[in-house]
């Protein structure tokens, strides 16, 4: 115990996140690669790591099938690298510590706020609690909802556990599927569809949103309504903004393409779903590889976005990407204090938000470089997808993965890597400095 402790000061609460995650990806990779995780022939080592990785980060990108090569032991594996990675390695393992009635240390609840993002550690507790509840609770009510309809295909032992297998993947935004074609067959499912798109939006929205407003609604009725967050209020009309848009865009463009003679009711289930999994889910009920170039870059454009802090999701964040858009328009309104539904926004806040913007550009133009030089055959389009795919933890292709080079599939192990972590984590991990106490002359330079 004490060697644990002495080994845990000498690194900050993010580089304890990043090697957690490290461990459970290497000893993830192990278990993948025994005979016994696998039919057939065993894993190469790059693929037994970039499954892991992929899981781990609740990415969804495959080289292999998941239905087919795995055993289920190997998709055993695959489903606890995705829970764990889901909530958090430090989260998984702090609930196992509350469970046994033994309390937090202050330097692990530091490093599930890099995990959870959390405004504040003083409610790290109750957090968890929710967290774990909330977790539970969805995936159950999941599991519940879909048994019936995978009973309609396998015996009743397998429909359970291919619901569970897709309940808690969908929850946790992984997009894994043991379907070799993920839910292409199901796309005029009107019930798997709406189970699978509220799990993505449930597991996306984030656990201190949810928290908020269960809070609020529960408080109604002792002292009326209680005012949400701005946190939360902001999440809510990014993601319905975004949603609502992504779906009329892509019934425009896919109705006669994708969605070619379909049903109008199998036309929107496949618009809705399509307009939802970008937010990191990695499901697709259409081809994905048949898109057109609009279809492409604006799910590229969702999936770079991602989902909200603090969530299971990946990408920039909607906080990240309003707070970006309120701090434009107080520049152009002339207006000194950055405003957001009648709040204003600390300037470090949006000084983060550019910082994680500008450095997950620069991370997916460093690996669509590399990846062009490694795949150079490849359309730049469909490279651009994949690398947005890795970086957002999402996990939709365009069918390219499985024939990566072994240098691209290292690429894209360390895009899906760095965007489950986060870019700015990564930039306090290599360079973190003490803040300075001092302050040079002021002057203007041109830009624009």
């Amino acid at each position: 115990m004490e060697q644990d402790e002495k080994w845990r000061k000498g690194f900050s609460p993010v580089q304890v996140l990043a090697i957690s995650f490290l461990a459970t990806i290497v000893i993830g990779t192990f278990l993948l690669s025994l005979p016994i995780s696998t039919r057939g022939e065993r894993l190469f080592v790059v693929d037994a790591l970039f499954t892991a990785t992929s899981a781990t980060c609740v990415t969804g990108l495959v080289v292999v099938d998941t239905g087919s090569k795995f055993t289920p032991f190997g998709q055993a594996i695959i489903l606890l690298l995705i829970q764990a990675g889901g909530l958090g390695i430090m989260t998984f393992s702090s609930l196992f510590t509350i469970m046994l009635g033994k309390r937090i240390r202050i330097r692990d609840q530091m490093i599930i706020a890099e995990s959870l993002s959390p405004l504040t550690i003083g409610g790290i507790r109750p957090l968890l609690k929710y967290t774990l509840i909330f977790t539970l609770i969805c995936e159950a009510i999941g599991v519940f909802l879909l048994y019936p309809i995978f009973c309609k295909e396998f015996s009743p032992l397998v429909a359970g556990y291919y619901a569970l297998f897709h309940s808690v993947s969908a929850f946790c935004n992984a997009g894994f599927s043991l379907f070799e074609t993920s839910f292409i067959k199901h796309q005029g499912n009107l019930g798997l569809n709406l189970i699978i798109t509220t799990l993505i939006i449930l597991g996306g929205i984030g656990f201190m949103v949810v928290t908020d407003l269960i809070s609020a609604f529960w408080k109604r009725g002792v002292d009326k309504a209680r005012r949400v967050s701005l946190h939360t209020k902001l999440v809510l009309a990014v993601s319905t903004i975004l949603i609502g848009v992504a779906t009329l865009i892509i019934f425009i463009f896919e109705g006669g393409n994708t969605m070619k003679g379909m049903p109008l009711l199998t036309k929107f289930l496949c618009t809705f779903f399509h307009a939802v999994t970008p937010r990191t889910a990695g499901f697709n009920t259409l081809d994905v590889g048949r898109f057109a170039s609009t279809t492409l870059f604006l799910t590229i454009i969702l999936m770079f976005i991602g989902g909200s802090p603090g969530s299971t999701a990946g990408g920039i964040k909607t906080s990240t990407l309003g707070v970006v858009f309120g701090t434009v328009r107080s520049m152009l309104w002339n207006r000194k204090e950055i405003e957001l539904f009648g709040r204003s926004i600390p300037r470090d806040v949006a000084h983060r938000a550019l910082s994680i913007i500008t450095l997950s550009s620069l991370l997916v133009i460093l690996s669509s470089i590399l990846l062009l030089m490694t795949e150079g055959e490849k359309d730049f389009l469909r490279i651009l997808f994949e690398v947005v795919s890795a970086f957002g933890t999402v996990g939709l292709s365009t069918g390219i993965t499985p024939s990566l080079s072994f240098l691209g599939k290292l690429v894209i192990i360390l895009t899906m890597f760095t965007g489950r972590i986060g870019p700015l984590t990564l930039a306090f991990i290599v360079g973190q400095r003490k803040p300075t106490s001092y302050k040079y002359p002021e002057e203007k330079v041109m830009v624009g």
